[in-house]
């Protein structure tokens, strides 16, 4: 929701705020103000920029956080905003002194909840009447303790080893939001970005091959790497099978390889009605009970992608040649239009992530080959800014990796198909890590995962462009415990992914959006993690320089420490077990 633009004309309201302004301290943690009642609609934010003014209203709050340095180790600053009638709807934003958003909370929930850093600031608390009813709000603002986190796993941390695409690669420099897949009979890692497949091997000794294996009406398909929109690839562990799709509009240019991208076959892309956002390929079994496959390919292939009013799935039972007519998976009565990818679950459960479901993060399920689908939220979690993502256990243990609002990262572990989750914990406390981007999981045997993300230890608002001055890495989590514990490790330590500020604000952004949207992680057949990233920061920047906002196509692979799949264990320090897998 901060791709909105907050405007930035002043606040008017039927009923202003009593009393206007306010302050918590770590001695006085908690005040109340309260406005209305509303009469007017304020619907400008679903335009891309919230408009405050006659007659579209909205009401500001002075809020004055007072706490000496280091408070936010332990503490949060929370902001609730509730109102009567619970079919009526406001917006929270907050702004920060310069104006600029840095949480939101606009959903259809009540109440609205924002979870942000318990350090000294001023903000404009900012409540927008998107459907007010004539209702009046209660708005608090608490300084509370944070959860105990359980302590880090005691497990030998695993390491990794990076490698880049080399500059005779066409969009080597060109890899915003990257996404991986691993063929398992290979061993080739299928790398996309912008128009760009790059097929990855890896020698006995851990050394990268990067090719261009690009889609294109030389190997079979007329429509790839000719335009790019959502870049987007998925390769089945299962059926080896890679897709690659360029989102385009209200339609998707999709092909498919059998052969690690030596040729391709077209497809008919995307289920009718296809959305304008966000496109996200995945796939896996049919769940049982259901319509199953009407060919030799045996799992279900998801098409999801979000529209103006909700988002929707459509499910191929051809192997991807052709899909289903579109389902929606929820309604913006539901949640935020964003959505992070879709995937299945061993049993056929089908999962698609969203940052903001009222005043929660959530899972949105089906259980039913795609054909319904229920929204289920953890509550120990609050809406972030960067996508969600789910890895699922060979066992069906859902692993939910996030941003929380106050930017640290959190996961939690679901045993119910995301009804309950447990260990809700903040994996990066252990290294001082404050704010991250880009959350990816993956997992292996019921009981391990993985959770990668790039991480700063600077705290504050990272998308101030002018003032933000954080480094950051790329970090990876591992769970040998089910998700009870986790060991959190700097896969980048010697060479920074981006310096300064990382925007995700879409379009509003200027040339700190370089790393665009997300990344993305999978492991090979003896479970080693393989994490897909841009890296921001190269050449002379890695050596100390400023900023260059590149975007080089770069995979951190695992090279020592146990892997996702307890039959391989034998990789720490150096000792191998006699392989019964793919490379």
């Amino acid at each position: 929701m901060l791709a909105l633009v907050v405007g930035t004309l002043p606040s008017v309201s039927a009923d202003a705020a009593t009393p206007p302004s306010g302050t918590v301290s770590d001695t006085a943690p908690t005040i109340t103000w309260s406005a209305g009642p509303f009469a007017v609609p304020n619907v400008s934010g679903t335009t891309g920029t919230v408009s405050c003014g006659t007659p579209q209203l909205c009401d500001d709050y002075a809020l004055k956080v007072s706490v000496p340095p280091g408070y936010d180790t332990g503490h949060s600053l929370r902001i609730d905003v509730k109102w009567p009638n619970t079919a009526a709807d406001f917006d929270l934003y907050v702004l920060d002194a310069d104006g600029h958003a840095v949480a939101a909370a606009a959903s259809a929930s009540d109440p609205e909840r924002l979870l942000l850093p318990a350090v000294a600031a001023s903000y404009t608390v900012r409540v927008v009447p998107y459907a007010p009813l004539g209702d009046s709000f209660t708005g608090t603002a608490s300084l509370v303790a944070n959860p105990v986190d359980p302590p880090p796993s005691t497990a030998v941390p695993p390491t990794y080893a990076n490698s880049s695409a080399p500059d005779s690669l066409t969009h080597a420099h060109d890899a915003g939001e990257p996404s991986i897949g691993v063929d398992r009979a290979t061993g080739a890692a299928m790398f996309q970005a912008y128009t760009s497949t790059l097929k990855v091997t890896y020698d006995s000794a851990g050394g990268a091959t990067w090719q261009d294996k690009s889609a294109s009406a030389a190997n079979g398909c007329p429509q790839g790497s000719t335009t790019s929109l959502d870049p987007i690839l998925f390769t089945d562990p299962a059926t080896h099978r890679t897709f690659e799709s360029q989102l385009a509009g209200k339609t998707a240019l999709t092909c498919y390889t059998d052969d690690d991208g030596e040729t391709w076959t077209p497809t008919g892309g995307s289920g009718i009605n296809s959305g304008v956002d966000h496109q996200s390929i995945g796939g896996g079994s049919f769940a049982p009970g259901g319509p199953g496959p009407v060919t030799s390919y045996p799992n279900a292939v998801y098409y999801c992608s979000q529209d103006i009013a909700d988002a929707s799935c459509a499910v191929s039972r051809d192997g991807g040649l052709t899909y289903g007519p579109a389902v929606p998976v929820y309604s913006l009565l539901d949640c935020g239009g964003l959505h992070g990818h879709v995937k299945v679950a061993p049993d056929g459960t089908v999962y698609v992530p969203n940052k903001g479901c009222g005043g929660n993060q959530a899972v949105a399920v089906s259980q039913d080959n795609g054909l319904t689908w229920s929204v289920r939220k953890n509550p120990s979690s609050t809406p972030g800014d960067s996508d969600p993502s789910v890895g699922i256990g060979a066992g069906g243990t859902v692993y939910m990796g996030y941003q929380n609002s106050d930017g640290t990262a959190r996961i939690a572990v679901s045993h119910d198909k995301g009804r309950t989750w447990l260990y809700d914990q903040n994996v990066g406390a252990s290294l001082g890590i404050k704010n991250i981007v880009f959350p990816a999981v993956t997992a292996g045997d019921d009981n391990r995962a993985a959770f990668a993300f790039l991480g700063t230890t600077t705290g504050g608002n990272y998308q101030d462009a002018d003032n933000f001055k954080g480094v950051w890495h790329l970090y990876v989590a591992t769970t040998y415990d089910g998700g009870q514990s986790w060991v959190t490790v700097d896969a980048t330590p010697t060479d920074p992914v981006q310096k300064g500020s990382i925007c995700t604000g879409g379009t509003t952004c200027g040339k700190d959006r370089n790393l665009l949207d997300f990344n993305d992680i999978t492991i090979d057949a003896r479970g080693r993690v393989l994490a897909a990233y841009a890296d921001g920061c190269t050449g002379a920047c890695a050596a100390g320089a400023a900023q260059n906002y590149d975007a080089l196509a770069s995979i951190a692979r695992q090279t020592s420490g146990n892997t996702l799949y307890g039959a391989y264990d034998a990789m720490v320090a150096g000792r191998r077990k006699k392989p019964t897998g793919g490379q």
